[in-house]
């Protein structure tokens, strides 16, 4: 296989990964508070990474990486994974699955509004109209299509995602700034994230006793989301001649996503959540597009 094929099969590899998380997240959140999917996820993350991260003799990298920005690394983690996660659970217990997994897709437009005041971008016309289909889409599913009416289903579910793609823009408008080893600096993120994630969830939730079905679920969204599907993710840029095209991959994950949300959690899928994805994702790539030209 040459190098651009691996890509191509790591790509869509983690777009597998990615498109079995949404349908997790509503299987743990049966057993678990959002807090307690939080701590153990993010637990479980931590491990496996600090094994990646021995198993390649980066070990030694933690603490120098750490040395370098130990204040961006503070911010870093307090975002992601602590608001990031409890936001984006939140949502998830409060909105049908669906609709939280498509909210998360329109991310990148948070990002491209966010990086006019914080990075000194410019926001074209053309730009501009991109956000304004892909929030147009989000409108859409979340009023499943009746949007005169705009009878949201959960508001507040639907302000915990706006808010996570809000925190997840953030997140890596800061990381731009960060150098060194990827892995090694999610592992310091996570790290950093912990003590917030500890202490939050000892105020507002417990940590046991839980459901050994909550552990099991909780322990794969920290493998699956938060560990083997960013490693594969690096790998597949890395290796990848034409990156666009890998990106592009990425965007097969939401729709595989719905096969296992209606046939694995029982969820009828709206023609809006499709059609209102759709807007988004074509909203995203124009985007995309743009940034490159």
């Amino acid at each position: 296989m040459t190098d651009n094929s691996k890509a191509c099969f790591y790509a869509l590899a983690t777009a597998l990964l990615w498109s079995t998380i949404a349908t997790a997240f509503k299987i743990a959140l049966k057993h678990l508070d959002p807090w307690q999917l939080v701590f153990w996820s993010v637990a479980t993350s931590t491990i496996l990474l600090t094994i990646i991260v021995m198993i390649q003799g980066k070990a030694g990298l933690i603490v120098s990486q750490f040395k370098q920005s130990p204040g961006l690394f503070i911010v870093l983690g307090l975002l992601n994974p602590f608001l990031y996660h409890v936001a984006l659970f939140g949502a998830y217990d409060l909105l049908p699955a669906q609709q939280a997994q498509a909210l998360n897709y329109s991310w990148p437009m948070a990002l491209t509004l966010l990086a006019v005041p914080l990075l000194g971008r410019k926001l074209s016309f053309k730009s501009l109209l991109c956000c304004l289909l892909a929030y147009a889409g989000v409108l859409i599913i979340c009023t499943r299509g009746e949007f005169q009416n705009l009878n949201f289903s959960s508001p507040t579910g639907v302000l915990l995602a706006l808010s996570s793609t809000i925190i997840w823009a953030l997140y890596w408008i800061f990381n731009t700034r960060r150098e060194g080893d990827p892995v090694v600096g999610l592992l310091i993120c996570f790290i950093c994230g912990l003590p917030w994630i500890i202490g939050a969830t000892a105020l507002f939730s417990s940590f046991w006793p839980i459901s050994s079905e909550g552990l099991a679920a909780a322990a794969y969204v920290g493998l699956v989301e938060m560990g083997f599907a960013y490693i594969l993710w690096l790998k597949a840029l890395k290796l990848a001649d034409n990156t666009a095209m890998i990106s592009n991959i990425s965007y097969l994950s939401p729709f595989l996503s719905l096969i296992f949300i209606a046939n694995i959690l029982g969820e009828s899928i709206y023609p809006a959540t499709y059609a209102g994805l759709i807007m988004i994702i074509v909203a995203v790539l124009a985007q995309q597009h743009l940034s490159r030209k």
